[in-house]
């Protein structure tokens, strides 16, 4: 019997497949679906210190391979993620919690942090430095080693449990800011958030995203976010959670050779709710095919 248990900074996993932030809610919504017990981990909606509405409609725009999303962080705030969503989760979810934390300034992903690094149902906290969809926030701090340093510095100066930060693929050199992380005192690394985009309507010759852009995300990014978690495994020696475009057992495996120690599904779960569920029924038939035994011994077996 094949064994698909993987570990993350200490975190027992199940199973490597973790819904992507974002793509999942707070999970109680698919648990009407399915059991999520079945999933390896839970990464929720990416939280921020206040409320936050979100960007203005219409915020998707379809593309060949992907979508494009330009939501804006929709979420009620750290306070409310604390004291309704949490529990709530916690009533039809006993795996491993990862909490995706957002900002727009240095002291706010820092406040955000202590908070939620309090939580017992927290196991994981996930720093975003690589929204595409917000303005003077999230991705202007994870396009320079300097800004991504910073925040990782700040975030582990008030943090206890594991930090990985979640970095974005619009740089000229991912694996230079992965490393600035991790000098800075991360624990594991998070990529790759999505690749922007835009979508023109042809009778309006406007944008068809009210934001102008989006991040592009969907199996056409998938031999990107590859390619950039092989460059990051190459150059740093912590945990990586591997996304962008993963949308079967077979990606998984893929983003594991290349470096992964586990793998988030996003756009997938858009695109069918039952998508995380499937792959991790069909990972020990995809296992058992290639001859592997225990998932854990493959990480980063490409190289």
């Amino acid at each position: 019997m094949v064994n698909t248990e993987v570990t993350l900074s200490g975190v027992k996993l199940s199973n490597p497949v973790i819904p992507a932030s974002g793509t999942f809610g707070y999970g109680y919504e698919f648990s009407e679906l399915y059991d999520i017990n079945i999933l390896g981990a839970l990464s929720f909606k990416g939280t921020t210190k206040e409320p936050r509405f979100g960007n203005p409609t219409p915020r998707i725009a379809e593309a060949e391979g992907g979508l494009l999303n330009a939501v804006g962080l929709q979420n009620p705030g750290i306070d409310k993620v604390i004291s309704e969503e949490l529990p709530r989760l916690r009533k039809v979810f006993r795996k491993p919690i990862v909490a995706n934390i957002s900002g727009f300034s240095v002291d706010e992903y820092a406040y955000c942090c202590e908070r939620i690094d309090k939580e017992e149902q927290v196991e994981i906290i996930e720093v975003n430095i690589s929204c595409p969809n917000v303005h003077n926030g999230g991705m202007s701090f994870g396009t320079t080693t300097e800004g991504a340093s910073e925040v990782a510095r700040a975030v582990k100066s008030v943090t206890k449990k594991p930090v990985y930060m979640k970095l974005s693929p619009n740089v000229t050199d991912i694996a230079a800011i992965a490393e600035a992380c991790v000098n800075a005192g991360a624990d594991g690394i998070s990529l790759i958030n999505t690749l922007m985009g835009m979508r023109l309507d042809l009778r309006r010759r406007k944008p068809i995203i009210a934001n102008v852009t989006g991040g592009l995300s969907g199996p056409c990014v998938f031999p990107v976010a590859l390619r950039m978690v092989w460059q990051v495994y190459e150059r740093v020696k912590v945990p990586i959670m591997g996304l962008g475009g993963v949308s079967s057992a077979e990606d998984v495996i893929e983003m594991m050779l290349a470096g992964a120690t586990a793998v988030q599904v996003g756009a997938a779960n858009l695109k069918d709710p039952y998508a995380s569920m499937n792959i991790i029924n069909r990972l020990p038939q995809v296992m058992e095919k290639l001859g592997i035994d225990n998932l854990s011994e493959i990480i980063g077996g490409a190289h």
